[in-house]
């Protein structure tokens, strides 16, 4: 049979013809079998980019060519020695580009690999989730709303289940699904109902497949083998530095231009003004800054990593800088996802859960009563507690293991013999237990609806007549549970001597006892209320965005600092009564959404960003898809999170908590901080060489640097502080700044400014020396130019850590990295001087105690010119 005639087949054939079993799934000696008949369930990708053509492509660069022709042009006017070193130098240049890029990919790659999605499937009779890569045909696969469809699979039942197939037929309406056959000889994909596809996604119902097709024999691999997508993974920064490499390179053409003329016109040996001109066309490139970016970056994504934050989509780092408003869930991200009982109510005191006395009766009955009317329980699964159960009956069999109650001792001490479940209607559970030679009936449930039910009341160990006057007090005390924002139970008891044949709510729920009532709410994490504050003081506005009730978001709310006023929170119904434009004029107002539907977010994020605001919004489920992609970085929970959500989102929260965003924030500022630290450096250093060349030349001097010693310090001097300076500890006030302006480019706030006059700095000390030296010969005056440049820009790497601050204030050796960067720089330098050998090859003497003293002060120069400047500026502000 033709592989697409699947759909043809009843349940029964198909799952004959795949030798499996609809109740079972495959056994494990089956799965072994298929996997080497088969192979994984994968796309076969592209194959990445090997070491060797890495290495290749690093001499594609329009510097680097231009470098090669200089040296072949060396070597047949008999310069042999600048040739080789030329080579060298161009080499080692590529084997770095190489590492770091290599790197880079392999940080993308280890990434990709922790997103991998991953689904359900029956097997050896047992529900398991495995790997999307591990499955094979003759699975059973079970599918739920918010999953992804992991392979083609017939359907073997169907229960109101809905696909959306849009990456197979381009509609983003979801089709019904169901097990029937199609009717017609001519069926296209979109019609094969009793089918699903590889990639597609199910949005409303559940349902099970088996397995026909997977990896590249799917729908979907029949069109990745007609078209190939390569993911842009460029970021804007990126974008925007190639196109100033573009302008640089054109610029460094247009001054090499120049100098030659100049040079020509000045009587100069033509091939002395080439070498020249070369020399120029490196130190104007800086042609380390893509790798370096792209290394800062990768680096910056594996931090993220280890801050439980995967960042899905690279742009997001940089945008992540920017954020201005976080809108997030409450529960789970804001609150610990856990319901905790806080309050016990017996009559006339409302305690909190530290003053609960089990040696009082009703404080002890009222907790016996949560704990055996109850279907929760807590194991224990390898050592650790798991608890089982709806949220609001673990609170209570929580609340009493803390008082020492378990509930196996309390349970063979009061077996359960029958109960009456909990409804919607009634809103209580009721269970029978043995109790004293007869029978004792536990209550719990709202506690309108339960305090109807009793008659009786257990005060100071004495059960007493519920009089009216008592039970408003009753009401009362739950009126101020529920200003707290409590989720209030209700709790009673009656013991009889013997039980009806067939329990019923009217023979049995009546004449109870009251106990009194637990009060429990989703308490807030603890770390969140400094991640509020860290917000504020960073400018950033904290918004939460609930389905929940809007008292308890209000309390929550109030209670980690994101309002202050019951004014500043809005519910969805008033939300619908609103136009865009008045929530547009309104939504500054409001720091508090609740009972909010999935649409609701969408219209929210729209809102603030019609102000400029850059706005991080959270989600789980598979309807918050439309605002995580609306949003400008979309932040998808990595528990409860479903496979659509984390699809559509920017950045994956592993432990879906809201300090998360805010550490990604953090690390969002620091890595463009740090990037434009590397850049300020190496364009500075880079301008130096330039500045210092093109002086000497317009004065008619010598050259003080030849091409080798621009290369050498290209590739030592600058690379490795440029690397150390991507990874430099966030600056003190990172998170006391208001967010960047995304519209702002690069060289905004001075920063151009700084590295013109860095440059220029750098390039007068180094002419100073060159100055001393020459008058002795010109290889003392190159010798002390080269060293003087090479040990300024060591020194001036400190100078960019700090935009406004003195280095001490940030801490001279904080970044251990640029510390040993520089020692690394500084002995190879060194080495150069000292080395008999390379020193001939540089064309370098060695030099006077006297010299070293210039060259020592003149590299320390910049830095205390930087520094007093920064003081001034400092005195200045205040």
């Amino acid at each position: 049979m033709d592989k697409k005639e699947w759909f043809r087949l009843t349940v029964d054939e198909t799952i004959e013809k795949l030798k499996t079993n609809k109740d079972i799934g495959l056994t494990d000696d089956e799965i072994e079998n298929r996997r080497k008949k088969y192979g994984l369930n994968e796309l076969t990708e592209k194959e990445g980019t090997s070491i060797f053509q890495m290495f290749l492509n690093q001499f594609k660069d329009f510097m680097v060519i231009i470098l090669i022709i200089a040296a072949v042009i060396s070597g047949i006017l008999g310069e042999v020695t600048d040739t080789i070193l030329i080579f060298i130098i161009v080499i080692l240049n590529a084997i770095l580009g190489v590492v770091q890029e290599n790197k880079a990919e392999q940080s993308l790659k280890a990434l990709k690999n922790m997103s991998k999605p991953t689904a359900k499937v029956l097997r050896n009779g047992n529900i398991l989730e495995v790997k999307s890569a591990e499955i094979f045909p003759g699975d059973i696969v079970i599918l739920e709303a918010g999953d992804y469809v992991p392979a083609d699979g017939r359907l073997i039942q169907s229960a109101n289940l809905m696909v959306e197939e849009s990456a197979l037929t381009g509609e983003s309406v979801p089709v019904t699904k169901s097990i029937d056959i199609p009717k017609g000889e001519d069926i296209p994909i979109g019609d094969r109902k009793n089918m699903v596809f590889s990639s597609s996604i199910v949005t409303h119902g559940r349902g099970r497949c088996v397995v026909t097709e997977t990896g590249m024999n799917t729908q979907i691999g029949k069109i990745a083998e007609l078209l190939e997508e390569q993911e842009n993974i460029k970021t804007p920064l990126q974008e925007k530095l190639e196109e100033l490499g573009k302008w640089l390179g054109v610029l460094a053409l247009i001054i090499c231009g120049l100098i030659f003329l100049i040079g020509y016109f000045q009587g100069r040996p033509a091939f002395d003004m080439f070498m020249i001109a070369v020399s120029l066309a490196v130190a104007a490139i800086p042609e380390g800054l893509p790798a370096i970016v792209t290394i800062v970056l990768s680096l910056g994504v594996q931090r993220m990593i280890k801050r439980h934050a995967i960042i899905r989509k690279l742009p997001a780092v940089e945008t992540l800088g920017t954020a201005s408003v976080i809108c997030s869930d409450k529960t789970g991200t804001l609150t610990q996802n856990k319901m905790t009982v806080t309050k016990l109510y017996t009559y006339n005191e409302l305690k909190d859960i530290d003053d609960i006395n089990l040696s009082l009766k009703e404080d002890k009955t009222a907790i016996e009563v949560g704990l055996l009317c109850n279907d929760a329980s807590i194991e224990d699964k390898n050592g650790e507690k798991d608890t089982i159960g709806d949220p609001t009956e673990v609170a209570l069999v929580v609340l009493a293991y803390e008082k020492g109650l378990y509930k196996k001792e309390e349970e063979s001490k009061m077996k359960r013999v029958n109960e009456i479940p909990f409804d919607s209607e009634r809103k209580m559970m009721t269970t029978v237990h043995e109790y004293n030679n007869g029978y004792r009936i536990l209550t719990k449930g709202a506690i309108d609806v339960l305090l109807e039910r009793c008659n009786k009341i257990l005060i100071n160990n004495e059960i007493v007549e519920l009089t009216e006057d008592i039970k408003m007090d009753i009401m009362d005390a739950n009126k101020e549970m529920a200003l707290r924002a409590l989720r209030v139970l209700g709790l009673a008891f009656k013991d009889v001597d013997s039980i009806p044949d067939k329990l019923t709510s009217e023979n049995t729920e009546k004449n109870l006892v009251f106990v009194g009532m637990a009060g429990m709410i989703d308490p807030p994490r603890e770390e969140v209320k400094d991640a509020v504050k860290e917000c504020k003081e960073a400018g950033i506005k904290p918004v939460m965005i609930t389905g929940d009730y809007k008292v308890t978001a209000v309390a929550i709310a109030k209670e980690l600092g994101i309002l202050k006023d019951e004014a500043e929170a809005v519910e969805g119904k008033e939300i619908d009564n609103m136009t865009q434009e008045d929530l547009e004029k309104n939504v500054k107002k409001y720091s508090v959404y609740a009972r909010v539907s999935p649409e609701h977010k969408v219209r929210i994020v729209k809102a603030w960003q019609t102000h400029g605001k850059i706005v991080a919004m959270t989600g789980d489920g598979v309807n918050d898809a439309p605002a995580l992609k609306r949003a400008n970085i979309g932040c998808a929970m990595g528990i409860t999170g479903t496979d659509v959500s984390k699809e559509a989102s920017d950045m994956i929260l592993t432990d879906d908590n809201f300090t998360t965003i805010v550490a990604a924030v953090e690390e969002g500022r620091t890595i463009f901080d740090n990037i434009k630290k590397s850049i300020h450096f190496l364009l500075s250093c880079n301008i130096g060489e330039v500045v210092a060349l093109f002086i000497a030349i317009l004065l008619n001097l010598p050259s003080p640097l030849i091409p080798i010693h621009i290369l050498w310090v290209n590739l030592v001097t600058d690379s490795f502080p440029a690397l150390a300076l991507g990874v430099d500890p966030a600056e003190p006030d990172i998170m006391k700044r208001k967010p960047r302006d995304p519209k702002k480019g690069i060289f905004a706030e001075g920063l151009g400014n700084s590295i013109i006059v860095h440059g220029i700095i750098v390039a007068l000390v180094t002419l100073l020396a060159f100055n001393i030296g020459r008058k002795i010969d010109i290889t003392t005056g190159r010798t002390m130019a080269f060293t003087t440049l090479a040990f300024s820009q060591l020194v001036h790497s400190f100078n960019v850590r700090a935009k406004d601050e003195s280095i001490l204030y940030v801490g001279f050796f904080s970044n251990k990295y640029l510390i040993g960067g520089v020692l690394v720089s500084t002995v190879l330098m060194l080495g150069v001087v000292f080395i008999p050998f390379l020193r001939n090859i540089f064309k370098l003497t060695l030099l006077t105690v006297n010299q070293w003293f210039y060259i020592i002060t003149f590299s320390v120069l910049p830095l205390i010119i930087v520094e007093l400047y920064k003081g001034i500026m400092r005195r200045i502000k205040e």
